[in-house]
């Protein structure tokens, strides 16, 4: 039996599930009954999935926590966090594993349609989550419905969280509830365009988080602390190490090198820049299985 740590650097929770990866020659793909493509692939991960492997890819003591179906999908899941070496624990949820259908360009640009099947009363019960929660020196929640009902035991815990709202344009209520409630926000700029900027200083405003970032793709990040000034200070991309085959994950690996930086007391201007090598290191493999590791990550 594997001995667990006495005290883990994250609990990741929810978010788990399979990608079908389908490749197209472009975005939007031309309406047809019949489009031809290359081979399709399953790749189990998803975005709590991809960082907890991260994280654990990077070193840290990482147990993962999620919801999901006693069906073919989740022993997917299951044996891809063990050959990741992730501590898993599971709630059997009847509605079964989150799946996505994601379309991937030439470019590695994706499209994602995601199956979010988990019934509005799905909880995952306190007496699983607490104990592990007890040991954690960080927190990071998928936006899964079940895990906002987590946020009472972990502020009263006092332990960080973070999330990442993916594309939020600042009107979902759903998302609202995670951006106002977590200490570090990420989301995607994708969707709030020109909005990001004024959404970052929103979050600072009316929640508790101390720093948002915003994540750009090619162009970089934006960060902004509560101490740093009104306008968000733009980090540069990093150079992908191999050529770009696949964008799926690179927003995971983007937490992952910022979530390192950060439990190692590094500024967040540094955090993420360590976000950055992640985030592209991801691209050059299919399906969120380039998972860098800390030599790579840190240059030595």
């Amino acid at each position: 039996m594997v001995q667990q740590p006495t005290e883990y650097d994250i609990v990741v929770v929810g978010g788990s599930g399979v990608d079908t990866i389908v490749r197209v020659d472009a975005l939007p793909v031309p309406l047809a009954d019949s489009v031809m493509v290359g081979p399709i692939q399953e790749w189990p991960g998803q975005t709590g999935g991809n960082v907890a492997l991260g994280a654990r890819a990077l070193g840290l003591d990482v147990v993962f926590l999620d919801c999901v179906g006693d069906d073919w999908t989740g022993a997917q899941v299951r044996e891809r966090l063990a050959k990741g070496d992730v501590e898993f624990h599971a709630v059997i949820s009847p509605a079964g594993t989150r799946r996505a259908v994601n379309l991937v360009d030439a470019t590695g640009r994706r499209m994602s349609f995601y199956d979010a099947r988990d019934p509005e009363e799905l909880r995952m019960p306190r007496e699983f989550y607490l104990p592990r929660l007890r040991r954690a020196r960080h927190v990071h929640l998928s936006i899964t419905h079940f895990t906002r009902f987590l946020y009472d035991d972990i502020e009263a815990l006092g332990v960080p969280v973070s999330t990442d709202l993916h594309d939020w344009d600042g009107r979902s209520d759903h998302q609202r509830e995670f951006a106002l409630r977590s200490d570090l926000v990420f989301f995607s700029a994708a969707a709030a365009g020109e909005r990001a900027p004024a959404l970052m200083r929103e979050v600072l405003r009316e929640g508790r988080a101390t720093t948002v970032v915003a994540t750009a793709g090619a162009e970089g990040s934006y960060l902004l602390t509560r101490d740093g000034g009104d306008e968000p200070v733009h980090i540069a991309a990093a150079a992908p190490p191999a050529p770009v085959v696949d964008s799926n994950g690179a927003g995971d690996a983007f937490v992952t090198g910022f979530l390192y930086g950060r439990l190692e007391g590094r500024e967040p201007s540094e955090c993420a820049r360590l976000g950055a090598v992640a985030g592209a290191f991801a691209c050059t493999a299919p399906g969120s299985t380039a998972m860098i590791g800390r030599a790579e990550l840190l240059g030595t």
